[in-house]
């Protein structure tokens, strides 16, 4: 890989062509446009707990 390989940078150089190794231009990055402002939502609302179980005692038998 030197100066007789076109797959790399410095033999584009040396052979004075460009490509994929050696793009003629730099690639200029993408800028994202300013988005418009979203509407704030609402906060979340807690997960609904099940409703506590109730424990039903037995009455005691009566003693004799």
């Amino acid at each position: 890989m030197g100066k007789g390989d076109k797959k790399t940078p410095k033999g584009k150089r040396f052979a004075g062509s460009y490509g994929n190794a050696r793009p003629h231009k730099a690639t200029a990055k993408k800028v994202a446009a300013p988005k418009a402002a979203k509407p704030a939502k609402p906060a979340a609302k807690p997960a609904a707990k099940a409703p506590a179980k109730t424990i039903i005692k037995k009455a005691a038998p009566a003693a004799k």
